[in-house]
């Protein structure tokens, strides 16, 4: 074994990271176990396909047969659930259709490379990940008189669909998955308790209800005052979020967090890695 990799592996043997996610939350365990992390699972949300919502499947149906002009793509993950449910269907190569007729909006990265999964080019994207930015731009450029389809994320409507239709534009609202509730509340407890007594090294957020409802339970047990105190101690709990829309929750309580140059799961991996390494050699030296 390469003797560099061997001494990467334990360095943080002994650090406790709380995941909040429920997707991918294997893989993104996985890469920080390979350093020597403990994981504790606690998702405070969980991911609730509508695959088989009818209600889903007849808007698919009426925007293939109405062709919109516009079509927003908010998340990677939304995307290829309506492509499945295309799938199941038996309407992927109407819906692939579709979409090579209409001019296709990314939210981020994420988005544009589940668009680019499915053989298709995205029009535009939103380097800054936001829906805010894709309603700044599309209303600059004008909407009135076109057909927009907009894939949300699992909160449901965000703003988009409101603001479109004011504008005259004929909007179609597409939810392809949506929150639903911990799916072990115990253990979120648990986490917002580990949290509180500063007994884990950091939490990972990788979505912004994610956030929402992991503070809602340190509100509701009556602990958020600490949970902000020990997550805004140098010498406390490192909160950590993917990116800058999923760090707000956290930011509107005054909790700093840290976030990757990128916002992608990888680089959230190394940028815990680095600073919780760097943490370490700092309690070391005291």
């Amino acid at each position: 074994m390469d003797e560099s990799r061997s001494d990467r592996s334990g360095q943080l043997a002994g650090c406790r990271v709380v995941l909040t996610a429920q997707r991918k939350a294997e893989q993104f365990a996985s890469a920080l176990e390979r350093h020597g992390v403990t994981i504790v699972h606690a998702p405070t949300l969980a991911v609730i396909p509508n695959i088989d919502d009818p209600e889903l499947v007849a808007r698919t149906r009426a925007l293939i047969d109405a062709r919109p002009d516009v079509i927003v793509v908010t998340t990677g993950v939304g995307f290829n659930g309506w492509a499945e449910v295309a799938e199941a269907e038996g309407l992927s190569e109407q819906w692939h259709a579709m979409l090579t007729g209409a001019r296709i909006i990314a939210r981020g990265p994420k988005a544009r490379g589940a668009i680019k999964a499915a053989g298709l080019t995205a029009a535009w994207v939103a380097e800054s990940e936001t829906n805010s930015e894709i309603q700044e731009v599309l209303l600059e450029e004008g909407v009135r008189g076109l057909r927009i389809a907009v894939q949300h994320h699992g909160a449901g409507a965000d703003g988009l669909d409101d603001a479109f239709a004011a504008a005259g534009a004929e909007v179609s609202s597409l939810v392809v998955y949506r929150w639903g509730p911990a799916p072990d509340p115990e253990a979120v407890a648990a986490a917002v308790g580990l949290v509180a007594d500063r007994r884990c090294d950091a939490v990972a957020f990788t979505s912004a209800p994610g956030a929402t409802a992991f503070l809602k339970v340190a509100r509701d047990q009556g602990v958020l005052p600490q949970i902000v105190a020990s997550f805004n101690d140098e010498r406390g709990v490192l909160a950590a979020a993917v990116g800058n829309v999923t760090a707000a929750p956290l930011w509107d309580h005054g909790i700093s967090t840290v976030i990757p140059d990128r916002f992608r799961l990888g680089a959230l991996v190394r940028t815990l890695v680095t600073e919780l390494t760097s943490a370490r050699r700092a309690g070391a030296e005291d």
